[in-house]
């Protein structure tokens, strides 16, 4: 499965500094690890800590430290988006001049009152700048954006009907996922984005953001999600959740199992370096299951939008 495109693969990993590696954390790696090397490509890893409020103390180091006692091997320094402000701005600025923003000071409580899970457009009407405190929306157009997911197949999103004026700078001034994760994917040269398919909804408005920005778009492949018993999303929040680097040859063996590979009954004897080498050699993306298990969103009192 070797890219033949002359353009070099990259991809990357990009966990938020919000607690420790679990078993999700480590399948989104592995898979976007092997994908790189079986397409003799590169492997970044960024940090997302754009929402500076949510990063735990150290949380980076301990994901950096566990990816290097799994023997992950990435390229170049690994970057963090807190210190990424200006390329934030510059791309805001663009957009500004373009007139494709406006300034929004709806509450979470006045947009939950609405009743919606899609931004009502009641603050379309106001230009930045905007002196009171406010976040920034961008116009959403009437328009479809579809992709090819590799694994989960053909998406499509009307923007302005399923999703709304989305928000690319929040009220305390700290910039939006979706924009800093536009950004860096396209100043880093991402040509395809592996992830969990929790963020299958997102790409839409990401690659609505690319087209906006004359960005190129990279190729996407969302993975099933890990779940817990109870069907929910495993959190890095939960302590209980923190992957035992006491037993590192199981659990990348097992996640190769839940990522469909079949590895032999018997690998799960080798050490590290020789599951990694079976795993390069014997990679299928067409092998990952393409079941979401995206656990049930919680619907009382959901603002539209808010983050």
């Amino acid at each position: 499965m070797t890219n033949t495109n002359t353009t070099l693969y990259k991809g990357r990993f990009a966990p938020s500094p919000t607690g420790a590696v679990h078993f999700g954390t480590l399948v989104a790696a592995v898979a976007s690890y092997l994908q790189a090397k079986t397409n003799n490509g590169e492997w970044l890893i960024r940090i997302e800590d754009v929402d500076i409020t949510r990063k735990i103390k150290h949380a980076d180091s301990a994901i950096l430290n566990t990816l290097e006692a799994f023997s992950f091997e990435w390229h170049d320094e690994v970057i963090y988006q807190s210190k990424r402000t200006p390329y934030y701005l510059e791309a805001l600025h663009q957009l500004d001049l373009k007139s494709l923003t406006f300034a929004c000071s709806c509450s979470r409580k006045q947009l939950a009152e609405t009743n919606t899970n899609v931004y009502p457009g009641t603050c379309r009407g106001k230009s930045l700048p905007e002196q009171n405190e406010h976040a920034v929306r961008l116009f959403a157009k009437d328009i479809n954006i579809s992709y090819n997911d590799a694994i989960m197949g053909l998406q499509t999103q009307n923007i302005q009907q399923q999703c709304g004026d989305f928000i690319i700078k929040r009220r305390d001034g700290l910039f939006a996922y979706q924009l800093a994760v536009v950004v860096d994917d396209a100043l880093q040269g991402i040509t395809e984005v592996v992830r969990g398919c929790d963020l299958l909804d997102s790409t839409p408005r990401q690659i609505y953001l690319q087209q906006l920005l004359n960005y190129p778009t990279p190729n996407y492949c969302h993975l099933p999600l890990v779940v817990d018993k109870a069907g929910n999303k495993i959190s890095k929040s939960d302590s209980n959740a923190k992957i035992s680097l006491k037993c590192k040859e199981k659990i990348l063996f097992d996640a190769l199992i839940f990522l469909g590979q079949q590895p032999p009954a018997d690998l799960i004897e080798s050490d590290i370096h020789n599951i990694w080498h079976w795993a390069i050699s014997h990679w299928q993306l067409n092998q990952v299951p393409q079941e979401k298990n995206v656990p049930q969103k919680k619907k009382a009192n959901r603002a539209p939008n808010t983050a």
